[in-house]
């Protein structure tokens, strides 16, 4: 990667940080308090297609699920959307799935029940060929936790997806927040920064990519990090602003 491409992006990525920690992106110090009547949270489970899946609800109703890769289905895919909690019943029909190994970015429909810090169990849907799935899962009081760059810093090879890409590759995350990684077989940089946000176990994530075969070249993306402290795998989802494109990246540190 040039030097100018780097010195533009990380300065695109720092800019847009400052602004999201105004808005509730900067770490509290402190523990979350998850409202009663509320499926916020972080939840763990598994799919009717036999995958691991961690899901994110963020007390403005933005979700994330981000099934976990596995040697016959290797891509790091998402889903992600806003939905509505109300009386135990989470709904959402503008989901957008993200599948560089599947069938690209579709338009999702997700429904579930809840029950407050204890399970969300549901299923996700689509307008086209898709099969649809199920899921079900438990609240993970690690959401409460707060997040510290410590932590997260680190090395961690991987799987990283972007539009047009799908490559094992390795992503560092420094002291400072600083996300830099490449695909190992189409050089596909990515250059970002994320934050603690200021509620739950997360991370803010903002960046752009540049360089080798990337479709995503000089396009700005923003999302969600997520460190599973007692396996060491770091997840990382963002979409562009028409969420017509994303990366994301899986990998586990040493």
């Amino acid at each position: 990667m040039k030097v100018k491409s780097i010195t533009v992006i990380k300065a695109l990525a720092v800019s847009s940080l400052v602004a999201l920690a105004a808005c509730g992106g900067g770490d509290n110090g402190g523990s979350t308090s998850v409202p009663d009547a509320s499926s916020e949270g972080l939840w763990n489970g598994i799919t009717s297609t036999s995958r691991s899946l961690t899901s994110i609800v963020l007390d403005n109703g933005t979700y994330w699920l981000l099934p976990v890769p596995t040697v016959s289905a290797p891509n790091a895919s998402f889903i992600q959307g806003t939905g509505n909690s109300l009386n135990g019943v989470f709904s959402s029909s503008d989901g957008i799935d993200f599948n560089v190994a599947g069938s690209g970015i579709s338009n999702a429909t997700v429904a579930a029940n809840y029950v407050t810090k204890q399970s969300f169990t549901g299923s996700v849907s689509y307008p086209s060929q898709n099969p649809a799935f199920t899921f079900s899962q438990t609240y993970n009081a690690d959401y409460e936790q707060p997040p510290t760059l410590v932590a997260v810093a680190g090395n961690y090879p991987g799987s990283m997806s972007m539009t047009g890409n799908n490559d094992l590759a390795t992503l560092a995350v420094s002291s400072d927040g600083t996300v830099v990684g490449a695909g190992l077989t189409s050089s596909c940089q990515f250059l970002g920064k994320i934050v603690p946000r200021s509620r739950g176990n997360l991370y803010v994530l903002l960046g752009a990519f540049s360089g080798g075969a990337c479709a995503n070249n000089a396009s700005a993306v923003s999302g969600i990090g997520y460190f599973d402290a007692s396996t060491k795998r770091l997840h990382l989802a963002a979409l562009d602003t028409a969420r017509s494109k994303g990366f994301s990246f899986v990998g586990i540190k040493p």
